[in-house]
């Protein structure tokens, strides 16, 4: 659906993303009120006392070193040290074209700011002097939005586009990101890489840009996506790829998290994950949850996911360290709200807005949306970077807003949150701001206004949150856990295995574990494995084995029952199923000798070992029974039956797996 956020008096509504099938009316604010606008300029003057500290670019490279990496819930540098996104979105190469009218009319574009398909602002100041605007802000991290139309459009941005920085006339779009990207990772600035849209037509309704794979295939997607992390590779200061922008609801149905279909959001950022790693394995690859399912009416189910469905079904890739979820909050839209207004014939619901829970409610929905994701220990735990959120500036009458606006930087500064303002950059037009969401506005000779300059209610927020304390310095090295689902095709997350795959089990669903860790459980019915780095072996170098039959098994540990097992000196590090029956067991070689005493841990009715209060929190088979080994042990073998008279068949299915050999790693 298209809904409007708030605009300045003097520009057009901001149209902001959701899905659904009715056009929603525009929302234009009122100038701000004598009496409103004394306190709010108390708290700025106030505020500007601590203002950001501004690096040069300089002191900004040098504070810190590529590429970026994770521990735990925590993003760190290539030393090792936390880095914090401190970061804001400098969008326009995503396109500014609201979909109807003349392209080349301003006022067919968001906020009346045409950008021509590059980063805003290059037509009024030279880039120079918007990245030391950048380094006023505190930030280190720059998020750059952009259209997959950038990539194979050879034709030349007006020269008018780039009239500030005429050293990038006669350039592609593209050429001109090169040309940002090149200036921000001079300047010190990490730059994150983020598919906002398909088409260059501004989003985010039923434009075409719903889904990844809305106007173009998942192939596609995936091929730009593995053409741009090439073309930066070497550059250590792109850290990142950021999947997809905002999926949601196109006209006939839902993107989902785990059903396996075209639409299924969850596989489709596993197998692009996966394949941009191959290609760059410095690369972080950043995972946004989904934005919206559900026709926006009271009498059908709908809601805004978010990260929640992670909880159940986290991902994998093989660099398990390059992992990081983002979520996008707004207060003028909600857990179920659209974000619309003008009633049911518009899209809006009957739904609270984030603006308007309470203090406790919103503390609360935040982390079951998205921050839950940091909890130590999970199969889910990972960063999460709040790669967008914001609100309104000068001019802003709407209190509840500015309440949401407080109260949600608070909750990202207690909790030490990683996020991304939205936008940095944008226009003003004789003397009045088209869109006072932009932390910084330039008019056509260059004039700046910014949330650090008197006026903007905002500062005390901004600088509260750029200059809050927080984790620094060294990250201790954190345990790692990680699902593997074969449900709906390969997750074959092992290099080894991704090389080789192919031809070891045909037929099969494989999945494996991430390099430097081994499967330590395995579920009964639904294709799920655990895998984790506590106490890992050292792996050798020589080739897997694929055992497909029992000619390894050494002594009969599950009598009656079919086995797999790993040859000696091997561990279980990832299976194969046919349909629910499990067919092989992939096992890694092991540089030393592992010991060969047997424990059988039965599963066949009930998990094992049993759940408790730390395992509900680490449930990485929700409704299946499962077992698992110990810690310090290794994962040898599988026992299974196809005999209905014996065991426990889940339901009738047969060659379900019923008992793991775990032997000791030392």
């Amino acid at each position: 659906m298209t809904f409007k956020r708030p605009a300045s008096t003097g520009g057009r509504a901001v149209t902001r993303v959701l899905p659904a099938t009715v056009a929603v009316s525009a929302l234009v604010l009122a100038g701000i009120t004598a009496a409103d606008a004394a306190p709010l300029a108390t708290d700025a003057r106030a505020a500007a006392v601590m203002a950001p500290t501004a690096l040069t670019g300089p002191q900004l490279a040098a504070s810190w070193r590529g590429p970026l990496s994770t521990q735990g819930r925590y993003i760190v540098d290539a030393d090792g040290n936390r880095f914090k996104l401190k970061a804001g979105n400098w969008a326009g190469a995503q396109g500014t074209w609201e979909g109807s009218g003349s392209e080349s009319d301003v006022a067919n574009h968001q906020a009346d700011q045409m950008s021509n398909n590059i980063p805003l602002g290059l037509d009024r100041v030279p880039m120079a002097e918007i990245l030391a605007d950048f380094h006023a802000l505190g930030l280190n991290t720059i998020r750059l939005p952009y259209a997959d139309a950038m990539i194979d459009d050879d034709t030349l941005v007006p020269n008018y586009a780039v009239a500030a920085n005429p050293q990038l006339e006669d350039k592609t779009p593209l050429e001109v990101f090169d040309a940002v990207v090149e200036a921000l990772t001079a300047d010190g600035f990490a730059v994150i890489l983020n598919n906002h849209t398909t088409t260059y037509r501004w989003c985010c309704g039923l434009d075409g840009n719903e889904r990844w794979n809305t106007s173009q295939s998942t192939q596609e997607w995936i091929d730009n996506w593995r053409f741009l992390v090439k073309r930066y590779k070497s550059n250590e200061r792109v850290v990142g790829a950021d999947l997809r922008n905002e999926v949601r609801r196109d006209w006939n149905d839902d993107p989902n998290w785990g059903e396996g279909n075209d639409h299924d959001l969850y596989k489709a950022f596993q197998e692009a994950g996966l394949r941009i790693q191959d290609a760059n394995p410095d690369i972080l690859v950043i995972m946004e949850g989904i934005n919206w399912q559900g026709i926006p009416q009271g009498m059908f189910p709908h809601g805004r996911p978010t990260l929640t469905p992670v909880r159940n079904l986290s991902n994998s890739l093989m660099y398990s360290d390059k992992l990081v979820y983002s979520a996008h909050f707004y207060g003028f839209t909600g857990p179920h709200h659209t974000g619309s207004s003008g009633g049911w014939q518009n899209g809006e619901t009957n739904d609270p807005r984030y603006r308007d829970l309470s203090p406790e409610d919103l503390i609360k929905v935040v982390d079951d949306q998205a921050l839950f994701v940091t909890e130590t220990g999970q199969h889910f735990t990972a960063p999460v970077w709040v790669s967008e959120f914001g609100t309104g500036g000068r001019g802003q009458t709407d209190q509840k807003e500015i309440d949401w606006f407080n109260r949600f930087t608070d909750i990202l500064v207690e909790n030490d949150t990683d996020f991304a303002v939205w936008p940095l950059v944008g226009w003003t037009t004789n003397g009045k701001i088209n869109d006072n969401w932009a932390l910084i506005s330039y008019d056509d000779a260059g004039k700046r206004q910014s949330v650090l300059d008197p006026g903007d209610w905002r500062t005390t927020a901004w600088n509260k949150l750029v200059n809050a304390t927080g984790k620094t310095g060294k990250v201790a090295k954190a345990d790692r856990w990680n699902m593997l689902n074969v449900a709906s095709g390969n997750q074959n997350a092992a290099s080894w295995m991704r090389a080789n795959a192919p031809v070891q089990t045909p037929g099969n669903r494989q999945g494996s574990c991430p390099d430097g860790q081994r499967l330590i459980g395995i579920s009964r019915e639904n294709r799920r494995g655990l895998c984790t780095d506590v106490n890992h072996p050292a792996t050798g170098s020589g080739n897997w084995v694929v055992v497909k039959d029992q000619s390894t098994v050494t002594n009969d540990w599950a009598p009656w029952y079919e086995k797999l097992e790993c040859p000696t000196n091997h561990y279980a590090a990832g299976f194969a199923f046919w349909d629910t029956a499990i067919s092989g067991l992939l096992c890694a070689p092991a540089t030393g000798t592992l010991p060969k005493t047997n424990r059988v841990a039965w599963f066949d009715r009930g998990d094992n070992p049993a759940l408790n209060e730390t395992q509900i929190k680490n449930d990485w088979a929700p409704y299946d029974y499962k077992g698992q080994c110990d810690t310090d042990e290794y994962l040898a073998g599988v026992a299974y039956t196809f005999n209905r008279f014996q065991g426990a068949p889940a339901h009738g299915k047969l060659g379900v797996p019923d008992a793991l050999l775990c032997r000791p790693l030392t």
